[in-house]
């Protein structure tokens, strides 16, 4: 027996005997999923239960090294713990986005006291992060940001406008871009800095949004005061980790394609289609770019792993999964019908089809318009020329 056929043997008695079953039913809505933080709230004790049992592992973040609070875990080994939590159909035991933007960030560029510090508190579930990127005059064109940064000999203070802050009413910091020198090219003169979201000066107004939920905000900085170790990177280069950590950011945003399901979408829409040709045409030809994205976001992650991956190929990924997460919800709402455009009924459990269909219109701008992932693709994949 291989090394990694006894990995996979201790792994899969290990999650047999430790994973609760509440927690291998599939996400149902936003209460299901753990976000950890300083005031963590959790839904039930079996949640409590699996997010600790998995963070003493390590295994919240498998793959990265101990010291920092992840299982030390290669390519290989991760991807036959991702295999077997499938195949009992474990939830997800965190969600951050320190994990999934910020961890990757700290790893490539942090100070050994900033991984130290910050990684291990992510890989526990004791700070909840937010994204201070967009503006209202710097979305698409991010670099046009004008948020200001001054130094002021033992501390940085911070004044400034952020917008389409996922989460920042709940989050415990903010990882944050910020102008630190404003007669640079506008690429150039941007930090990225860590604080507080409990800082004085810091604070936030929900954004309803036409699903009415609200999980965007606007976050406001008046005279905020942030230590002067908390900038990742070089002082003025904070772009390099920006562009960086949208790379990740794209990468988890394409995981909207695969749905969250472990079988096909035919079988989930069940008789819903079954007397519908057209219809059911329509769900099969779906359910095979599923299968097909499901196997590109293998080979990518592998690749990734490996160090051999296209440093584009994270816009690619977000623009299919984006794309692919909007026609399955588009195919969910044609084969409900009607009854899937009730907004309040019992029946409709508060209009949980309508609400995600229309919240999966956003999925094509967020993180990168879908116009602008084609442009990335068009120069650094296809190598088309400019205009």
């Amino acid at each position: 027996m291989t090394d990694l056929e006894t990995f996979r043997q201790e792994t899969r008695a290990w999650l047999e005997a430790n994973c609760p079953p509440e927690m291998r039913e599939p996400v149902r809505d936003e209460t299901d999923m753990c976000w950890g933080g300083r005031n963590p709230v959790f839904k039930n004790d079996a949640q409590k239960q699996w997010m600790e049992a998995m963070a003493a592992r390590g295994w919240t973040v498998p793959d990265w090294p101990t010291a920092y609070g992840g299982g030390g875990l290669s390519p290989e080994e991760t991807k036959i713990l991702r295999q077997e939590m499938a195949r009992i159909g474990a939830r997800n035991p965190l969600y951050s986005f320190g994990i999934s933007m910020l961890g990757p960030a700290l790893l490539k560029y942090g100070t050994e006291a900033q991984k130290t510090h910050y990684l291990t508190r992510i890989a526990r579930g004791e700070i909840r992060w937010c994204q201070g990127y967009s503006e209202p005059g710097a979305g698409s064109d991010l670099a046009s940001l004008q948020t200001k940064c001054e130094d002021k000999g033992d501390h940085w203070l911070v004044n400034g406008q952020k917008v389409w802050t996922s989460y920042a009413d709940k989050a415990d910091w903010i990882f944050c871009l910020v102008r630190t020198d404003p007669q640079a090219p506008k690429h150039q003169g941007i930090s990225f800095l860590l604080f507080d979201m409990a800082s004085p000066g810091v604070s936030t107004r929900p954004i309803l949004l036409i699903s009415g939920y609200s999980p965007f905000c606007e976050t406001f900085f008046d005279d905020v005061q942030v230590p002067k170790d908390q900038i990742v990177g070089e002082l003025n280069k904070g772009w390099d980790v920006a562009k960086y950590l949208l790379g990740h950011e794209r990468e988890m945003i394409s995981g909207m394609g695969l749905g969250g399901q472990s079988g096909t979408l035919g079988e989930a829409l069940g008789e819903a289609v079954a007397a519908d040709p057209l219809l059911r045409g329509e769900v099969a030809r779906f359910d095979v770019d599923s299968l097909a994205f499901r196997a590109m976001s293998e080979k990518f992650i592998d690749e990734l792993k490996a160090g051999k991956a296209h440093p584009a190929q994270p816009s690619m990924m977000k623009y299919a999964g984006t794309e692919l997460n909007k026609a399955r919800h588009e195919l969910v709402m044609a084969a409900g019908g009607s009854n899937t455009l009730e907004w309040e009924s019992d029946r409709s459990k508060k209009g949980k089809a309508a609400r995600e269909w229309l919240r999966t219109k956003a999925n094509s701008i967020e993180g990168g318009t879908s116009e602008i992932q084609l442009g990335i693709i068009a120069k650094r994949i296809l190598d088309l020329p400019g205009a």
